[in-house]
């Protein structure tokens, strides 16, 4: 029996080198992208830091990198200046807002002190006119002679006299006074929404009686004196009007002479205006 000659197998040689061609195609391919990715255009690259460093770098714009110029160990050398960045700029903030705060308070400050100025020219303008009216009515009730009128911005006072109301060491009103005093009455009935002091005034020669121990203690019952009498004849309101005894500490004389003496025995009655008055 013949025997069958054993068959070889056909082309096994072919496709293994075809497998072997393949793997060193991929092999080249793969050299020649890490050849291409390691060729870097140093001139596109040197820009492309720059323009990086402008962006994000904490110094300001343009300032170069620190170190041996690459980008990753520019920034982290930076890192130790950041304090030094950050704390310029908390100062300087800090400096603008202590301007503007400056600015602000001065500005209040220029604002208060120019209403402060209108208020007390208002003030002193209504005292003013005040004054001309009161001078006009003691004019028209021919006692023009016996009162001084004065003025400022809170009130205008009106002296008399203490010769004239008082006899020595006593604070009644005296009879041939009265007339004076009923004519101040009217003339102060116009301002019952103002604020009125009396206020008692003395030399400094000393008392000492049984009815008033002191100067003090004279002028004030002086004072309630003439506010019970503008009361009795007016219909002003008690709680607008006050009496005050200031004794001998408050003279507008030389004391030293008769004359002056005799000008610092007064009342002085005070009318506050429409500014003063609460």
């Amino acid at each position: 029996m013949a025997r069958r000659k054993k068959e070889e197998p056909q082309g096994g040689g072919a496709s293994w080198l075809n497998t072997f061609a393949d793997l060193m195609n991929l092999l080249l391919c793969f050299f020649v992208l890490l050849f291409s990715m390691s060729t870097v255009d140093a001139e596109k690259f040197e820009m492309l830091v720059a323009s990086l460093q402008n962006s994000f770098s904490i110094f300001p714009s343009g300032g170069a990198s620190i170190g041996d110029g690459m980008m990753v160990s520019s920034g982290v050398s930076q890192l130790e200046f950041l304090d030094t960045y950050y704390n310029e700029g908390a100062n300087s903030s800090s400096q603008e807002e202590g301007q503007e705060s400056n600015q602000d308070q001065e500005e209040q400050q220029q604002t208060e002190n120019d209403l402060k100025a209108e208020y007390e020219e208002a003030s002193l303008k209504e005292s003013e006119q005040m004054a001309e009216s009161i001078e006009q009515q003691l004019a028209q009730l021919q006692i023009g002679d016996q009162v001084e009128v004065d003025s400022n911005a809170q009130y205008v006072m009106l002296t008399l006299n203490g010769a004239l109301l008082f006899d020595s060491a006593k604070a009644e009103i005296r009879e041939d006074a009265i007339p004076l005093v009923d004519k101040l009455s009217t003339i102060l009935q116009s301002y019952n929404s103002n604020s009125i002091y009396v206020e008692g005034h003395t030399d400094n020669v000393p008392i000492h009686n049984s009815k008033y121990e002191s100067n003090d203690i004279l002028s004030s019952y002086r004072a309630q004196s003439v506010k019970d009498y503008i009361l009795s004849k007016t219909t002003l309101d008690p709680s607008k009007i006050r009496a005050t005894g200031c004794g001998e500490y408050n003279p507008i004389a030389d004391n030293s002479t008769p004359e002056g003496r005799a000008r610092n025995r007064r009342v002085e009655i005070k009318i506050y205006n429409s500014y003063n008055s609460n």
